[in-house]
C-alpha cells in the first residue's frame, strides 16, 4: 500500500447511458486514476466533499484504491481480540511449541488491558485461562470450549478496543504497564517483561501491515521497564567441583532410576549441555575413546512444550539449537570422566532405537518432573540442611553454570567457553560477571609486570 499526498479531484460530470443519468467523479492520486458512478450528482457531490476534506486535512492517501489512509484503516479495522487471534494464527504455522506458548501467554497478557470498560469481566486468573488456553490455541479453535470459558470470551469479544485505538499512546502505556504484572500482581522477571514486549511490538506491527494503523505506535511511547535486577548468575547457586562431584554420586546411589541418569546430570556438569538438548543426545553423534577425550556433537533440542501446542501431540518439540540455525552443530570436548561415563551407560541400558542415549525405563522421552525428584532427593543426600535451604544447585541446570565457572576459573579464554556453551561472548559477561571477579587479582598481578617492565 504506497501513500500519497499528491491528490488532484475533478468535479463531478452527469453522464447519459441508455437513457439513465449517473454522475461519475473522477480523482488521481500519485500517478494512478480513479473512477466512481453514482445513481444521483448529490451522491457523487457528497463523496467528492468527504475526498476533498481529507486532502484539505492534509490526509495521505492509498495511491493504489484512491481512498485517504483513515478510511482504509475504517474498514480494515478489527477488535484488538479479534486482530490478536489473526496474529497468532499468522504465527502458529511456523512456529514451534515453545514460542506458540510464548505467542499466547504474551497476548493473553496484554489483551484483558485493551477493553472498553472491566464491569462485568472475570477474575483475571479466569480470564488468562480462556485467553491462554482455548482463544490464542490454534489447536482448539475447532474445539468447543466450556461455558465458563465461552461467556468469558464473548464478554472480550463485545468490550474489546478497536486495534485503531492504539493510535492513542495511552492505550499503548496501559497494555506495557499490563505485562510487567504476573497474576499475582508482583512485577515479572526483566526477561519476561523483554519478551512480552517484543511479542507486543510485532502484533502492532501485523496490525499496520493489515492497514489497522498508520504507524508502530510503541517506540514513541516514553515508558521504561520497572527496575529490575542484573542479570547475573549468583554465584551461590553454583556448585563447587567437590560439591557437583558429591551431588553425582547421591544421583547414581539413590535409586535405579537414578543410576539410569547420572550420565544424565554429568553431561550438563562435564560438557555444559542444556537439559533439552541431552534429551536429544544420540550414540552417533558422540565420540567416547577408550582412552582420553571424547567428543559431543549437539544438534537439537527437545524442550518440553507440552502436546497442546505441538504438531505431533507430543509433549517435547524437536527443534534446532538455542539462537542457531536449524542444521547447526555445537562441538564440545568432553573429559575423559565424562566419556568413561557415557561408555558406562551405554554398556548398562544400551540406546533407544532411534540412537537416543537416555530414555525412561519404558523407553520414553526424559521427563523433567521426572529427574526434577531424582535431583531434589540428591540434594537432600549431598548437602547440608542449611545448604538444602539455600539457592546452592536449587536446580539441575546449575550444573551447567557450574562447568561454565569451572572453564572461568581454570584461564580459559572466554571465547572458548562462550563457544562450548553455546551462547554469544557478551552473554557470557553479562550472565557469568562475578563469576570473572576472581581473576581480577591474577589480572593485576600481570597488569603490574608488565608496567615494572616498562619502566
Amino acid at each position: 500500500m504506497g501513500k500519497t499526498y499528491d491528490v488532484r479531484i475533478w468535479s463531478v460530470r452527469q453522464r447519459k447511458d441508455r437513457g439513465q443519468t449517473s454522475a461519475e467523479l473522477r480523482w488521481k492520486t500519485g500517478g494512478t486514476p480513479h473512477s466512481q458512478t453514482f445513481r444521483t450528482k448529490t451522491l457523487a457531490e457528497g463523496r467528492r466533499a468527504e475526498l476533498l476534506r481529507a486532502a484539505h486535512a492534509g490526509e495521505p492517501f492509498d495511491e493504489s484504491t484512491g481512498a485517504p489512509l483513515s478510511e482504509l484503516r475504517q474498514r480494515n479495522d478489527l477488535s484488538w481480540y479479534q486482530h490478536a487471534r489473526e496474529y497468532i494464527e499468522m504465527k502458529w504455522q511456523h512456529s514451534p511449541g515453545s514460542t506458540r506458548r510464548t505467542l499466547a501467554e504474551a497476548m493473553a497478557t496484554v489483551t484483558p488491558a485493551l477493553v472498553r470498560d472491566t464491569k462485568g469481566m472475570a477474575d483475571p486468573r479466569t480470564v488468562r485461562t480462556a485467553l491462554y488456553s482455548w482463544a490464542f490455541n490454534v489447536s482448539r479453535r475447532d474445539q468447543e470450549p466450556p461455558d465458563e470459558v465461552a461467556a468469558v470470551l464473548a464478554w472480550l469479544e463485545r468490550k474489546s478496543l478497536p486495534t485503531s485505538a492504539l493510535a492513542d499512546r495511552m492505550q499503548v502505556r496501559a497494555a506495557l504497564d499490563a505485562l510487567t504484572k504476573k497474576l499475582d500482581g508482583t512485577t515479572a522477571a526483566a526477561s519476561t517483561i523483554r519478551r512480552k514486549r517484543a511479542i507486543f511490538h510485532n502484533a502492532l506491527g501485523y496490525a499496520v501491515d493489515a492497514g489497522r494503523l498508520t504507524d508502530n505506535p510503541l517506540p514513541q511511547v516514553q515508558w521504561k521497564s520497572p527496575e529490575q535486577v542484573a542479570e547475573e548468575l549468583d554465584p551461590a547457586s553454583v556448585p563447587d567441583p567437590r560439591q557437583a562431584l558429591a551431588l553425582l554420586d547421591a544421583v547414581r546411589t539413590q535409586s535405579p532410576r537414578g543410576r539410569r541418569l547420572v550420565a544424565f546430570f554429568g553431561c550438563m556438569y562435564y560438557a555444559a549441555a542444556r537439559p533439552a538438548e541431552v534429551i536429544g543426545l544420540r550414540l552417533q553423534d558422540c565420540d567416547l575413546p577408550r582412552r582420553g577425550w571424547g567428543t559431543l556433537r549437539l544438534r537439537e533440542t527437545r524442550p518440553r512444550s507440552g502436546s497442546a501446542w505441538t504438531d505431533s501431540g507430543e509433549a517435547h518439540d524437536r527443534r534446532g539449537l538455542k539462537h542457531r540455525p536449524r542444521k547447526a552443530v555445537r562441538t564440545v570436548p568432553i573429559p575423559p570422566d565424562l566419556v568413561n561415563l557415557l561408555r558406562w551407560h551405554v554398556t548398562a541400558y544400551g540406546v533407544a532405537p532411534d540412537g537416543r542415549l537416555f530414555r525412561t525405563q519404558r523407553g520414553g522421552l526424559i521427563q523433567d518432573t521426572g529427574y526434577g525428584e531424582v535431583w531434589a532427593e540428591a540434594r537432600s543426600r549431598a548437602l547440608t540442611p542449611a545448604q538444602c535451604a539455600s539457592l546452592l544447585a536449587k536446580r539441575p541446570y546449575d550444573l551447567r553454570h557450574a562447568a561454565v565457572s569451572t572453564w572461568l576459573s581454570s584461564g580459559v579464554e572466554p571465547q572458548e567457553v562462550a563457544a562450548r556453551a553455546g551462547h554469544s561472548v557478551a552473554v557470557l559477561f553479562r550472565v557469568y560477571a562475578k563469576c570473572l571477579d576472581g581473576g581480577a587479582a591474577t589480572a593485576n598481578a600481570r597488569i603490574e609486570r608488565a608496567l615494572k617492565n616498562g619502566s
